[in-house]
C-alpha cells in the first residue's frame, strides 16, 4: 500500500510509522554542497533557481533513466524550486534551510499552514509515493489488499472502530465471507480495540496495510446482526478493483429510477461507467451513490457528467476550467495548454489506461436535468468535480448523506528520482466560475460548517444493509426525497457529519456511522493526465 494510506492512518499507531516516507526519513546530516555548475549552489533565503537545475540528480540514480549521480541536498533543491513554481499557494510556504532535513520529510515542510473557515488544514492532501508502484497502480487499477474497504470510525485510538464498508466480489475477503457492517475484533490474537502496545499496533498497521502480496492474517469480526462471531484468515493479492460495484433500476410509483454506486475514479470505470449507462437507458431519474468515492482521474469524471446531462446542457460548455498560481495566469505550467476556457464536456471515450472502450467512441447520456447523489466524508476530490461540473451547466444536484471532504484542488504526478511527488498546483472551477468549497458539499439540514449547501438529507451512513438494498438507509432516504416532490422538510432527522467531526453519544450506533476510508492515492485524488 501507499505512503499517503500509511501516514493517513497514523492516528491507529502510537508513534509515526517509521515506513511512511510522507512522515519519514532521518535528518539529512550531509553539509550543503559548494557551488557546482548546473545545481544552482548553495541554499539561499528567498532565492529559487530554476527547477531544471536540480531535476534527476539522484542519491541513488536509476538504471535505464536520466537519472544522474546527485545527492539529497540536489533532490531538496529540487522540491524546494519546483514548489516555488508551481504550488497553488507557494507565497504561503516558509523557505526552510533544507539541510538538517531527510528528503521526504523537507518535501512534507513545503506547504501552506493556512487553514479552511472551519479550521481545517487548507492543504491535507500532499503526499508521495514510489514511483514504480504508483505507475502500476495508475495504469492497471490495482492496489495490494484485501479486497474488502474498511472504515475507521473516530480518531483511530482506543477504543478504536473498524467496519467493513463493502466488500469486492472474488478477493480473499468475500471467499472469506466478509459482508457491510462487520466490525474488526482482533487480528492475529492482538485486540484491535484495546491494544495500546507499540507491538500490537505494529501488527494492526501491517494488517491494515500489506506491503506486498501473499501476507496473510487471521481477522476476527463481529456480525451485523449477532451471531459468531467470523474468524478470517485474509491474504493479501493485487486487487484488480471493480470501479462499478452496483447498477440497477428501481421501481417507484410508476417511475423507474437508475441506481448506480460508483467506487473509483480509476482508468477501468470508463468502460463500465459506459455500460452502466448505456444499462439505464430510458430511467425517469439517477441516484449517483459516491459517498466511498475517493476521487482519481479527473477525465472519468468529466466523461460520467457528460453522460448524465448529455449534449444539450454540456455542448460548447466547461466542464472544468483549472486556476494555477499567479505565476501560471494563462497557461497551464504543465501541457502549456491555455487556461480559458477551460475543458470542454467530453463527449467520447478518452482512453485511459485499462479502459475496454475503443478512443473516441460516442458516450451514451442520460439527458437528465437533476440528479440524487450519495456521498459522504470519503467524498472527495474528482468525485467532487462532478457535483461541482453538473451545477456549473445548471443540473440540480440534490445531496443526500453527510459532508463530502471538500478538495476543489488537484495535481499533476511529478517524479524524481523514483519517487513520485503530489503537490496542490490548482483549484477547479466550473463553468459558472464556482469552484470555492474547501470545506466541502452539504445537505441544507446539515449541521457543523461546509461551503456550500445543496438541497437534500442529511442521513448517516447505515452498515446494516447492502449497498444498492432499497432499504439501506442513504438509498432510502434519497428514494423518499425523490418521491416527496424533493422536499425537504420530509428528510429524516439530520444523522450526517461535517468533516472532521467527531461522533457524539448515541450516534456511534452502528445503523447510523460516519468513517474514514484509506485508499491507495489514484483512488483518492484529482488527477490530470498529460496528453
Amino acid at each position: 500500500m501507499g505512503i499517503a494510506l500509511r501516514s493517513g492512518l497514523a492516528a491507529i499507531a502510537l508513534s509515526a510509522l517509521a515506513a511512511c516516507g510522507g512522515g519519514g526519513g532521518g535528518g539529512d546530516s550531509t553539509p550543503n554542497p559548494p557551488p557546482n555548475p548546473g545545481t544552482g549552489g548553495t541554499w539561499t533565503l528567498g532565492v529559487f533557481a530554476p527547477r531544471a537545475d536540480f531535476a534527476a540528480q539522484c542519491v541513488a540514480p536509476r538504471a535505464g533513466t536520466n537519472d544522474r549521480a546527485g545527492s539529497a541536498f540536489t533532490e531538496k533543491m529540487f522540491l524546494r524550486s519546483w514548489t516555488n513554481e508551481l504550488y497553488l499557494w507557494y507565497n504561503e510556504v516558509q523557505d526552510t534551510n533544507p539541510a538538517s532535513f531527510g528528503v521526504e520529510q523537507y518535501f512534507n515542510t513545503l506547504t501552506t499552514p493556512q487553514l479552511t473557515p472551519s479550521q481545517q488544514r487548507k492543504d491535507r492532501f500532499h503526499f508521495t509515493f514510489g514511483t514504480a508502484e504508483w505507475v502500476a497502480l495508475s495504469q492497471g487499477g490495482q492496489s495490494v489488499g484485501y479486497g474488502a474497504e474498511i472504515m475507521i470510525v473516530g480518531d483511530g485510538r482506543p477504543p478504536r472502530r473498524a467496519v467493513v464498508a463493502f466488500v469486492e466480489p472474488g478477493t480473499s475477503a468475500s471467499n472469506a465471507g466478509l459482508t457491510r457492517g462487520m466490525e474488526v475484533v482482533s487480528i492475529n490474537g492482538v485486540d484491535f480495540v484495546n491494544d495500546a502496545t507499540q507491538a500490537g499496533v505494529d501488527t494492526l498497521n501491517a494488517a491494515f496495510f500489506p506491503s506486498a502480496a501473499n501476507q496473510t492474517f487471521t481477522w476476527i469480526f463481529t456480525r451485523p446482526n449477532g451471531g459468531a462471531n467470523l474468524s478470517a484468515s485474509l491474504t493479501s493479492a493485487n486487487i484488480t478493483h471493480k470501479p462499478v460495484l452496483v447498477t440497477n433500476t428501481i421501481s417507484q410509483n410508476g417511475k423507474n429510477i437508475g441506481y448506480i454506486l460508483f467506487n473509483d475514479h480509476v482508468g477501468t470505470a470508463e468502460g463500465q461507467l459506459f455500460d452502466a449507462i448505456n444499462n439505464l437507458q430510458g430511467i425517469d431519474d439517477l441516484i449517483l451513490d459516491i459517498r466511498y468515492n475517493g476521487g482519481g482521474f479527473l477525465d472519468i469524471a468529466n466523461e460520467l457528467a457528460f453522460m448524465i446531462a448529455g449534449p444539450g446542457r454540456t455542448t460548447g460548455q466547461i466542464f472544468e476550467r483549472l486556476m494555477f498560481n499567479n505565476k501560471n495566469l494563462t497557461r497551464d505550467p504543465i501541457t502549456g495548454e491555455l487556461l480559458a476556457p477551460g475543458t470542454p464536456f467530453h463527449s467520447t471515450v478518452q482512453g485511459l489506461p485499462g479502459s475496454t472502450k475503443t478512443p473516441g467512441t460516442p458516450l451514451p447520456t442520460l439527458g437528465l436535468s437533476r440528479v440524487y447523489v450519495i456521498t459522504g466524508p470519503n467524498t472527495c476530490s474528482a468525485s467532487e468535480s462532478i457535483i461541482n461540473g453538473l451545477r456549473g451547466v445548471g443540473v440540480e444536484v440534490f445531496l443526500i448523506g453527510s459532508t463530502t471532504c471538500g478538495k476543489p484542488f488537484g495535481f499533476y504526478p511529478q517524479d524524481n528520482c523514483g519517487t513520485t511527488y503530489f503537490s496542490i498546483q490548482f483549484q477547479g472551477v466550473n463553468n459558472m466560475g464556482n469552484g470555492d468549497y474547501p470545506d466541502g458539499f452539504a445537505a441544507q439540514n446539515q449541521t457543523g460548517a461546509s461551503s456550500i449547501k445543496l438541497a437534500g438529507c442529511s442521513v448517516a451512513d447505515d452498515l446494516l444493509h447492502e449497498l444498492g438494498d432499497v432499504n439501506e438507509g442513504r438509498l432510502k432516504a434519497a428514494l423518499d426525497f425523490r418521491a416527496s416532490g424533493n422536499d425537504t422538510a420530509t428528510c429524516p432527522t439530520a444523522s450526517g457529519f461535517a468533516p472532521g467531526a467527531q461522533l457524539k453519544a448515541g450516534q456511534q450506533i452502528l445503523s447510523g456511522t460516519d468513517g474514514r476510508i484509506y485508499k491507495s492515492p489514484e483512488r483518492e485524488n484529482r488527477i490530470m493526465r498529460t496528453r
